[in-house]
């Protein structure tokens, strides 16, 4: 049970490591939908993500519409498919166009970029110990699609596993979804 307590850590820094490395090229700034899905080598990951869902479908109607609320607000939903965030990027976070700080005790190290294709590793202490490496190519201002591979420790036992991620451009418009901020380190 410890480890499908432990998903949610690890698919938010995910998250967080892929949107940085995203904005790091020219994106146009309004709302975004990145979507993920992982899978593992020995099919734990998805099986908890699985007996996650499960669960969020068993939960009474109003504990489970507050639930599927408070994702929504945060433009968080997750499938059978994977992950969906939807992120807003203000008109001053993409005119930066320089990467952000890393979430958590995260450092991207080895960062190179070729065309529109960019490589890096990382390292993380926190939430969770992990380290990686992944892959970004940016299709154009308004589209990208990328992979990860993690190898991190669950319950003890070293864990790998791999994301599928891709971004895309929505509108201008950002709704009621704000801007993200990065977590102070």
């Amino acid at each position: 049970m410890k480890s499908i307590h432990a998903l949610p850590t690890v698919a938010l820094a995910l998250t967080m490591l892929a949107m940085p490395c995203a904005r790091a090229q020219t994106q146009a700034p309004g709302l975004w939908e990145h979507r993920f899905a992982m899978k593992s080598q020995d099919g734990q990951v998805e099986a908890a993500m699985a007996l996650m869902r499960q669960q969020m479908e068993a939960m009474p109607p109003e504990q489970r519409q507050k639930l599927e609320e408070m994702m929504a607000s945060r433009g968080v939903k997750m499938g059978p498919q994977g992950t969906t965030a939807k992120v807003c990027l203000s008109k001053e976070q993409a005119a930066k166009g320089a990467e952000p700080p890393m979430s958590g005790d995260c450092s991207r190290q080895d960062l190179t970029r070729s065309g529109n294709t960019m490589k890096y590793r990382f390292e993380c202490s926190k939430p969770q110990p992990m380290t990686g490496e992944g892959e970004v190519t940016f299709v154009s201002d308004k589209a990208y699609s990328g992979k990860a591979t993690v190898t991190s420790q669950l319950n003890g036992q070293p864990r790998q596993m791999s994301m599928e991620m891709s971004g895309k451009w929505l509108s201008a418009d950002c709704g009621d979804i704000k801007p993200m901020t990065m977590p102070a380190k």
